[in-house]
C-alpha cells in the first residue's frame, strides 16, 4: 500500500506538469489561429481531459463492472462542476464567464444529461422493459454530440485572453499533444493507484466508481483548469469544464455503450438528478452578485454542496 501511495503522488506531479504544458500549448495555438480560448477549451483540452473517463469506461465494460463505468462518468461530471469549478474559483479569485457559456452551454450540458437519463431508464428506445444504455442509445448520444461539435465552431466568442505567449507551430503543437499525453498517463497512473488502495480497504464498486475514480478522471480537467485560470484565461478553463462534461455524456457513454451495451442501476437517478441540479445552480452563481462572473463566495458554495453529496453517498454505501 506505501508503494501505491508514492505511484498515486507521482500520478499526481505527472497531471500537474502536464496541464501546464498543454495550456500553454493551446494557448499558444489559439493565438496563432485567432481561436479564443474558449472553443480550445470546450475541444482540445476537453477532448484530452476526457481520455481517462473514455479508458475506465472501456475497461469497464469489458469487464462488465457497469457500476464503475457509470458511476464514473456521474462522479466525474458532478466532481468537475461543484470541486473542480470550485477549486479554481478560490485560486483564480474570480472568473469571467463568456455569454455563451450561460445563455447556450449550460443549457445543453443539461440538456445531455436529460437525455441520458431517459435513454437509460426508458422503455420507448429499448422496448425491453430492462433499465441499460443500448447501441441504440449510444447512437442518439453521438448524434446529439455531433450537435455540440458543429455548434461549437458555429459559435463566436467576443472574450479576450490575457498572457498568451505565442510560439512557433511545432512547438505550440508538439506541447499541446505532450501536455495531453502527459494527463493521460499521469490520471491513469493515479486512479490506477487510488483504486488499488480502496479495494484494499473494502469499499464497493458502485462506492469507488463516483468516488475515488469519478474524481480520480476529474483531476486532469482540475490539472488544466487551475492552469489556465493562474494563467488569466478564463475561457479555457470554464469551457473545458463544460466541453468536458458534454464529452463525458455523450461522446464517452456513445462509444462505450456502441461497443458494449452498458447495464444501468436506478440507484444512479439520484445521483443524475445531482448532476442536473450542480450545473442549474451555477445559474444563480452567476448571475447575482457580480454579474457574469464566478466570485470565491460561489466557488466556497460549490465545494460544500460536493462535500454534503459525497458524505451522503459514503452514507449510502
Amino acid at each position: 500500500m506505501v508503494v501505491n501511495l508514492i505511484l498515486l503522488l507521482i500520478g499526481l506531479y505527472v497531471l500537474i506538469k502536464s496541464a501546464d504544458i498543454l495550456v500553454d500549448g493551446a494557448g499558444s495555438l489559439a493565438k496563432k489561429w485567432g481561436m479564443s480560448g474558449l472553443l480550445i477549451g470546450l475541444t482540445v483540452i476537453s477532448f484530452g481531459t476526457s481520455l481517462p473517463e473514455v479508458l475506465v469506461n472501456v475497461l469497464a465494460s469489458f469487464r462488465g463492472s457497469y457500476d464503475i463505468g457509470m458511476g464514473n462518468i456521474v462522479g466525474s461530471n458532478i466532481s468537475n462542476t461543484l470541486l473542480v469549478l470550485g477549486i479554481t474559483v478560490l485560486v483564480a479569485g474570480v472568473l469571467k464567464v463568456d455569454k455563451s457559456i450561460i445563455n447556450k452551454l449550460i443549457p445543453f450540458s443539461i440538456l445531455s444529461v436529460i437525455v441520458l437519463f431517459v435513454l437509460a431508464n426508458g422503455t420507448l428506445i429499448n422496448g425491453s422493459g430492462e433499465p441499460g444504455l443500448f447501441r441504440s442509445g449510444g447512437v442518439i448520444l453521438l448524434c446529439f454530440f455531433s450537435i455540440f461539435i458543429y455548434f461549437t465552431f458555429t459559435e463566436k466568442s467576443k472574450e479576450e485572453e490575457e498572457s498568451v505567449r505565442e510560439r512557433n507551430l511545432f512547438a505550440s503543437w508538439l506541447m499541446t499533444i505532450g501536455g495531453l499525453l502527459g494527463l493521460y498517463f499521469g490520471a491513469k497512473l493515479t486512479v490506477d493507484n487510488a483504486e488499488i488502495i480502496a479495494r484494499i480497504m473494502g469499499v464497493s464498486e458502485a462506492l469507488i466508481g463516483i468516488t475515488v475514480i469519478g474524481l480520480g478522471t476529474s483531476l486532469p480537467e482540475l490539472a488544466a483548469c487551475l492552469a489556465a485560470a493562474l494563467k488569466k484565461q478564463a475561457g479555457m478553463a470554464i469551457g473545458n469544464i463544460v466541453g468536458s462534461n458534454i464529452f463525458n455524456i455523450l461522446w464517452v457513454l456513445g462509444i462505450s455503450s456502441l461497443i458494449k451495451p452498458i447495464q444501468y442501476s436506478p440507484m444512479l437517478d439520484i445521483d443524475i438528478a445531482l448532476v442536473i441540479i450542480s450545473s442549474l445552480i451555477l445559474f444563480p452563481l452567476i448571475i447575482f452578485g457580480k454579474k457574469n462572473y464566478l466570485t470565491k463566495s460561489g466557488g466556497i458554495v460549490m465545494i460544500i454542496l460536493y462535500i454534503a453529496y459525497i458524505i451522503y453517498v459514503v452514507i449510502r454505501g
